[in-house]
């Protein structure tokens, strides 16, 4: 199994951090699409201009995050990320929740 992920994904400089972002990510969607298929979701219209399921407001999410990150990089120089870590959970709470 080490052998196909070393000939397989060898495009990659993997490191811990990056191997748990796609952890999670993968868990998620996967925890979202059993949830999906026990409770069906809905479109609802939130603070967002347009009505959302909850795999659309996580996908909103995602890219709010990643602009965040990406603003403070900009703003910042990538120091200390714990900033905009804290910022991006907190907004994507938000969007999850009463987007």
């Amino acid at each position: 199994m080490a052998d196909w992920f070393e000939v397989n994904l060898w495009w990659m400089y993997w490191t811990v951090p990056s191997a748990v972002m796609f952890a999670g990510l993968f868990l998620t969607i996967g925890v979202l699409g059993v949830r999906d298929y026990f409770v069906p979701s809905y479109a609802r219209k939130g603070f967002l201009p347009l009505s959302t399921t909850r795999g659309d407001r996580l996908f909103i999410g995602i890219l709010i995050i990643i602009a965040i990150h990406v603003g403070w990089i900009l703003v910042f120089e990538a120091t200390a990320l714990y900033g905009a870590t804290a910022l991006a959970a907190a907004v994507f709470a938000c969007v999850a929740r009463w987007g």
